[in-house]
Formats: structure tokens, C-alpha cells, sequence
């Protein structure tokens, strides 16, 4: 029977090696490594690398931001035709003897909801009866780019307002007050539109800086608030909604400022020197305010990503401790970042009444771009660019409903309630993910934007 002489050894059968040993088989591993590798000798076998288009299969279903995201636009459009399907009585009369005749059903269903769909696209992107009459000669180019006029018009206020919401996510403040931002934003604006007698050019710059300034005070109240009384900023930005609304409503029928031509509720006209220009002519509606939109977007990305501010404001949104023990100052943030979001928000409302929208003051002059905006914010990931995709998104669903509306009898609520529907689906994403049995994304987890004073 053979013992262990070394009982520290971890084999009881055998005697551990010198370190000459060690040496010397660390060095025959190195040759025999080297030895392998020269040429014509045989490689071992590895696992083959996938191939590119194997990876982009891979990564187009799984669970990140782009895939979620357009599963989720799919979902609200079925969701809507089912709607639609449901809500006209002569397609769902079909239904009633679907057992004996279920063509009529199919035939009926798919020829609603295609027609509405295609007028959809029609009235928001593409018309092609109006680009084979310009091509014909029995028609104008207006008709022609009066779709992506109409999708840009309603879509310039959005990106303000998306905007303001998504600079006051991202600094942890939930902005529900961008509705009366733009409110007191389009009063500034029309006052100087048509009180102030200036040359053109002068006369736009100044009715925009008031719609700005005007917006800028209304973020600064619930800024100031929050930073020096610790007050909430979503009560405080909805009780100011409705101070901002009424005092709308009693502004408008004020000596000076109703039109006196008129017993009803609306002022007086802005003068065209304060006008904004349009792009394209005067029979197509888009004018400059989506100009500014996408320039406001590069601004803010540039403030977020680039900017020391913008640190401190991403700082402050992520962990408001951490960053006053970094020496950032949390009161002058919270400040700023409401500031900021009101100019934001009031440029909004001056889109509204400096633009081709509307040219005077009446009670539901801004009608709810504050509101659509935090929607807006929501679908673009609260992030600037992604704001400005959602915003014409939402534009091109708005400008799209109203041919909905006219030529295929689906009323313009259903649009409101496919926004509703993408926004929901986008809001959650494992709904999504549980439904098409997504795979989780390698590259980071989806994530879900929220403020941290909601």
C-alpha cells in the first residue's frame, strides 16, 4: 500500500512537480502552441461566426426600441380596423349571417378599413390621383404636396410642446403644465401681433420672443415652487392650466382686445407683419414655425448631449442627491429646466396664432397641443429627435383623420383613439414582447422613460 509522503499534495498518488518541471512543460505547451499554428499544419475546429444576415434577423425581433415600437404602431392599426369594423353598421350587419355567406364579411370589412387606411396615407403623405393630375396637366403641384403641408402644420406645435415635456422628464419634473405654457405663450404673441405697431421683420422676431417670454414665466412659477417650497410640480402645473385658460377666456373679450367688428369671443386680428411666412405659397398651409421646430430640436439635443447644463440637468433627473453631493446645484437646475420648457412650450402656442392655424385669440385657439405633447414626449423616448418623429407622427394622424373623416365616413375620434392606442402599446413594452414572444435585446434592456417627481 503506497502513502502520500507530502500530505500537503492535492493527489495522493503523485509526488508534485519541481518548478524546473513546471518550466519546462509550461515551455513545451508554448512550442506545441506555436507548432500549431504554422502553416499547412490543421486548425482546430471553432464555432463558424454567425452570419450578417443571421445577425440582423436576430436583432430586428427582439425586444429593443425600433422593433417594440413599430410592433406597436401594427397592434394600434388592427385595434383601430376592428374598431372601425365594429362601429359601421352596414359592414357589421354582415356579420349576421357570416356562417352562410362569410364573403360578404371578409369582402366588406377589408374594403372599409382599406379604403380608410389609404385615405389616411392620402391626406398625410401621398395623394397619387393628384400626382397623376399634375402629371396630366389637369391639376397643380399644391395638390400634390398638400398632404406633407398639412402633416407638417399640425406637427410644428407638437414638437415645441414634445419638447417642453421631454427637457422636463429628462431633468426628473413631469411638465404637466405645457398646455398652459402655450396658452399664456399664444396670448403674448397675438398681443404683440396686434397692439405693437412694428416694421415686418421686427414685428415677427418680437411677437415670437413674447410668445417665448410668456411661456418662460409660466415654467418659471412652478420652477421656483419646486426648488425653494418643495412643491409638486404636477399640481402646481395643472392648477396653473386653468389660471392660464380663464384668464384667456376673460382676456379675449376685454376692451382693446376683441375684435370690435364681432359679439363673440375672439380678438383682434394679428397683424400679417408678425406672421409667420409660408414655405410654400399661400394656398398650402405650412410656414415656418417647422423650421424653428426642427432647429428648437437640434438645440435641445446639443443642451442635453453636448452642454454643461445639460449634465447637470441629466445629473439632477437621474439622482438629485448624488448630484448636490457633486456640487450641482438641484434648486438652480429645477429652476432652469422649468424656464426652459416654458419657452418651449410657448413658442408652441405662438405656432398657433403666428402661423396659418388660426390668426386671433378665441378660447380654444391652442387647442390641446399642451396635452398631445406629453404624448408626443412619451412615444419619442423623451428623447429631442425621437420627440420631433412622434410629433410628425401625430401630425400626419391628424392631417390623415380629417380625409378619414370627409371621404370614408370614420369619424375624427377614431384618430385620437389610434393614438391613444400606439402610445399605450409603446408604453408597454412588455405587453408587446409578450404578445409577438420577442426575444430580450443584447445590446441594453429596454427601458421606459419616466420622471422621477411623478
Amino acid at each position: 500500500m503506497t502513502t502520500n509522503p507530502n500530505p500537503q499534495s492535492g493527489s495522493p498518488d503523485k509526488e508534485p512537480a519541481s518548478e524546473a518541471q513546471a518550466a519546462q512543460n509550461a515551455l513545451g505547451n508554448t512550442e506545441r502552441a506555436e507548432t500549431a499554428t504554422l502553416p499547412g499544419r490543421p486548425q482546430p475546429e471553432s464555432e463558424p461566426k454567425p452570419s450578417l444576415g443571421r445577425m440582423f434577423l436576430d436583432n430586428l425581433w427582439a425586444a429593443n426600441t425600433f422593433t417594440v415600437t413599430l410592433l406597436s404602431l401594427v397592434l394600434a392599426i388592427v385595434v383601430g380596423a376592428v374598431l372601425m369594423i365594429i362601429s359601421d353598421p352596414t359592414v357589421l350587419s354582415t356579420y349576421s349571417y357570416i356562417t352562410s355567406r362569410p364573403s360578404d364579411a371578409i369582402n366588406s370589412s377589408w374594403t372599409l378599413v382599406s379604403e380608410a387606411y389609404a385615405n389616411l396615407f392620402k391626406g398625410s403623405v401621398f395623394d397619387p390621383e393628384a400626382f397623376s393630375a399634375w402629371v396630366n396637366g389637369t391639376g397643380g403641384w399644391q395638390a400634390v404636396l398638400a398632404p406633407i403641408s398639412e402633416t407638417l402644420t399640425y406637427a410644428a406645435p407638437l414638437i415645441f410642446t414634445g419638447l417642453s415635456v421631454a427637457l422636463a422628464f429628462r431633468g426628473g419634473l413631469f411638465n404637466i403644465g405645457a398646455q398652459g405654457q402655450a396658452t399664456i405663450g399664444v396670448i403674448m404673441a397675438a398681443l404683440a401681433g396686434f397692439l405693437l405697431p412694428l416694421p415686418p421683420g421686427l414685428h415677427l422676431l418680437v411677437a415670437v420672443l413674447a410668445g417665448a417670454l410668456g411661456g418662460a414665466i409660466w415654467g418659471f412659477i412652478p420652477g421656483i415652487l419646486k426648488a425653494r417650497a418643495g412643491a409638486h410640480e404636477v399640481i402646481n402645473t395643472i392648477m396653473l392650466n386653468y389660471v392660464a385658460t380663464y384668464f384667456l377666456t376673460w382676456l379675449i373679450v376685454q376692451n382693446g382686445v376683441q375684435d370690435p367688428t364681432r359679439t363673440d369671443a375672439i380678438s383682434k386680428a394679428v397683424d400679417s407683419s408678425a406672421q409667420l411666412p409660408r414655405l410654400l405659397g399661400g394656398d398650402l398651409r405650412v410656414h415656418a414655425g417647422i423650421l424653428l421646430a426642427v432647429l428648437a430640436t437640434w438645440a435641445v439635443a446639443w443642451l442635453l448631449n453636448r452642454s454643461t447644463l445639460g449634465f447637470e440637468l441629466r445629473a439632477v433627473g437621474a439622482n438629485p442627491d448624488a448630484a448636490r453631493t457633486a456640487g450641482i446645484s438641484v434648486t438652480r437646475t429645477y429652476i432652469l429646466i422649468m424656464v426652459f420648457a416654458g419657452i418651449l412650450a410657448g413658442l408652441g402656442g405662438s405656432n398657433m396664432v403666428l402661423g396659418s392655424t388660426a390668426s386671433a385669440l378665441t378660447p380654444l385657439v391652442v387647442a390641446q397641443i399642451g396635452f398631445d405633447g406629453i404624448l408626443v414626449a412619451l412615444l419619442g423616448r423623451v428623447k429631442p429627435w425621437g420627440v420631433l418623429l412622434a410629433a410628425l407622427l401625430f401630425g400626419a394622424l391628424q392631417a390623415g383623420g380629417n380625409r378619414m373623416q370627409s371621404y370614408s365616413g370614420i369619424s375624427l375620434e377614431l384618430v385620437t383613439v389610434l393614438q391613444a392606442l400606439i402610445v399605450i402599446f409603446i408604453a408597454a413594452p412588455a405587453l408587446v414582447k409578450a404578445i409577438f414572444q420577442l426575444r430580450a435585446a443584447r445590446a441594453a434592456r429596454l427601458q421606459t422613460s419616466l420622471a422621477k417627481g411623478w
